[in-house]
């Protein structure tokens, strides 16, 4: 088996199991202690697993776990900004799509004066969050609790979202690649994505600035999906590529 075979299938076992240890990991690929080490190395450095007392979990459980107030904590301030630039996209009266992310949980709150908006989720806290703002017609997509990230997954989340056709649907990731797009950190995930692009208009990807040149597992969407990239912060060389592939920014 290749290593990077043999790494893709770690991922996958973390993104399943929640972590790994060492000596499992020697026994089902059959290698050796230090070969799974270095496996662990390579992902660590790529930003994709944090390496433990004998074993590794995935990067951002850490974060990823925790209750949803102390995950908003993470690069507060930068998405405050980042809600603040998107409330100014959005229009009375539009159908927007809002993802499972912290960032959009702000945007939601910052949609709140709007009149006759319809926000269309697979968020348990932005329903939860929306649920008493009368102004705001809320849908949402049904499917799969996913606890950590408190999202509804799974093929009925897919298959409601292809009923609607949107104004825009404003998505997030958990890293931007220059060659390998824009990733999620599990499949479930990444096909929701999928399917909430293929259900607007207009695509509008949020990203704080640590989302850039970071890996993640599973590829969500190409760069040609999505038509503005809204950010606290966007780095020189990004800029540029923005500007090469006609996607607008902020």
């Amino acid at each position: 088996m290749l290593a990077i075979e043999r790494r893709r299938l770690i991922l996958s076992a973390l993104d399943v199991e929640g972590s790994v240890l060492v000596s499992d990991l020697e026994k089902r690929f059959a290698v050796s202690n230090q070969t799974i080490r270095r496996d662990f190395e390579k992902l660590e450095k790529q930003g994709l697993v944090k390496k433990t007392h004998g074993g590794a979990v995935p990067a951002e459980s850490l974060s990823a776990e925790q209750p949803y107030k102390m995950r908003t904590d993470i690069n507060k301030a930068q998405k405050l900004i980042i809600a603040e630039k998107i409330a100014k996209l959005v229009e009375a009266s539009e159908n927007i799509i809002l993802d499972a992310s912290s960032t959009c949980v702000m945007v939601a709150k910052k949609l709140r004066k709007k009149a006759n908006l319809t926000i269309i989720s697979n968020s348990v806290e932005i329903l939860a969050e929306c649920a008493a703002f009368e102004n705001l017609n809320l849908i949402s997509t049904g499917g799969a609790l996913r606890g950590s990230s408190m999202s509804l997954v799974g093929q009925g989340a897919v298959q409601s979202l292809k009923k609607f056709t949107v104004d825009k649907a404003i998505v997030s990731c958990k890293g931007l690649d220059l060659t390998k797009g824009i990733m999620e950190s599990s499949l479930d995930e990444a096909e929701m994505k999928k399917a909430m692009v293929n259900s607007a208009r207009q695509v509008i990807l949020v990203a704080d600035s640590s989302k850039f040149n970071r890996m993640a597992f599973a590829k969500s969407l190409d760069f040609k999906d999505i038509h503005c990239v809204v950010s606290d912060n966007i780095p020189g060389e990004w800029i540029e590529f923005f500007q090469e592939n006609n996607i607008n920014y902020l």
